[in-house]
């Protein structure tokens, strides 16, 4: 059973849903997922994915430059976060605590840098509010930038840390409340900042995602020791809902119950008041002759559709194990696929590494339907790379060697069918 409550100012969701509810929806997931199996139409390869690569930034301190790593040569302990909307580039750098703008050539746009970090801009002039021009750098006291996402008004959300003397502690969830979200206007101009309560509110536990949904709305997924918070704002900034997922009232197995179940992660929808909350399950496994535990293996993965608005689970797909083969050939290894991120009209891509670069899964969430693709990478690629799913469905990723950081995308909405 769903618990939650309304008040005046939001909705609070306390996630425990009852055990009975949750067998008899896994029973049409699998009688589904058997379905799915035995219809070929429903699951087709897609083969690999042309990449185009965009443009490159060295790594540095300067204005043109990423602080991917600090001078030493070891790498920045601080989040470089990017996104992309309607073909610009904005990335957050936590290393040299700025915020900068480039479109799919490589030319900057705007900075938005803290002055006791960075060295003055060269190339870009330094406005006030009431200045205009095309290109321009701002100067804003950004502490340690990391999350970032944008809205269809191109408006910036950047997750900021506060300063160690403005951190606190929650006794109560056993969590450390040290991160803000900063507003900022399409022309890179501060509006204000959000915390748990909406605008100016108090401080958030560890962000680990953050994205724009329907109507320009933001959602922050946190996590804490005993679980998930989700906090979600309408584009004004004011609190709508609160989610609470505990870790012990994940959803089980209707054939194995005594299976462990683990939140492998939980994204928002871009179009809706959603989640999709994927799960892993896995079974121990025994030495039959002395009976005793010798490890654990991968039963299955289901996503969850999770609807925000009422606190209750209302689909759920499963998703296929990734099994390894060694030289062509099948093996007994199977694997957890992760979740890279949604697109419109719930459609989901999940990756898994391979030794030439990663193996991808598309899933729709309605139709069921599932498609499998590939990207190659060179070998200096994999060594970093971090992805970003556009609401269209086109696959970004910021890749870096040595010297170099290079954004580059594949036009995976091609495969993925309508978005819009």
């Amino acid at each position: 059973m769903s618990i939650y409550s309304i008040d005046k100012m939001y909705k609070k969701v306390d996630f425990k849903i009852s055990m009975k509810y949750i067998s008899r929806l896994l029973t049409i997931t699998f009688l589904s997922a058997i379905i799915i199996i035995f219809g070929a139409c429903w699951n087709r390869e897609a083969g690999s994915v042309d990449r185009e690569d965009l443009f490159s930034l060295e790594i540095g301190p300067m204005e043109d430059q990423i602080g991917l790593y600090s001078l030493d040569g070891n790498r920045g302990i601080r989040r470089t976060g990017f996104t992309m909307r309607e073909g610009l580039f904005y990335i957050s750098d936590g290393n040299s605590g700025k915020v900068v703008r480039y479109n799919s050539y490589g030319n900057m746009l705007f900075m938005i840098y803290n002055e006791d970090t960075n060295p003055p801009p060269i190339d870009l002039p330094v406005i006030t509010d009431d200045e205009h021009a095309t290109r321009w750098a701002y100067s804003y006291p950004l502490e340690e930038p990391g999350w970032i996402t944008v809205d269809s008004r191109k408006h910036i959300f950047v997750e900021d840390r506060l300063p160690q003397h403005d951190q606190r502690y929650d006794s109560e969830t056993r969590a450390l409340l040290d991160g803000i979200i900063l507003h900022f206007d399409q022309n890179g101009r501060f509006i204000n900042y959000l915390g748990r309560e909406g605008i100016g509110g108090s401080p958030f536990p560890r962000i680990i995602g953050m994205t724009t949904s329907v109507n320009d709305e933001l959602a922050i997924i946190c996590r804490i020791p005993d679980g998930w918070n989700i906090y979600w704002f309408n584009s004004s900034g004011a609190l709508l809902y609160v989610v609470k997922i505990y870790s012990n009232v994940i959803p089980v197995l209707a054939d194995w119950p005594e299976a462990l179940s683990i939140i492998d992660s939980i994204t928002a929808s871009p179009d809706s008041r959603r989640l999709y909350i994927k799960v892993d399950y896995t079974r121990d496994t025994f030495d039959q002759s002395t009976n005793t535990r010798t490890g654990s293996e991968p039963i299955s993965s289901v996503i969850w559709t999770f609807n925000i608005e009422n606190g209750s689970y209302i689909s759920s797909v499963e998703v296929p194990l990734y099994e390894i083969t060694d030289n062509g050939r099948s093996s007994d290894i199977r694997v957890f696929y992760s979740m890279l991120g949604a697109t419109r009209n719930g459609k989901l891509l999940l990756y898994f590494p391979v030794e030439t670069g990663y193996t991808l899964l598309y899933v729709d969430t309605h139709s069921r339907e599932q498609q499998r693709g590939f990207i190659q990478f060179s070998y200096e690629e994999l060594h970093y790379n971090d992805f970003y799913l556009s609401s269209e469905g086109i696959l970004c990723a910021m890749l870096a060697d040595n010297f170099n950081v290079k954004l580059v995308w594949w036009r995976t909405d091609r495969f993925m069918g309508e978005t819009q």
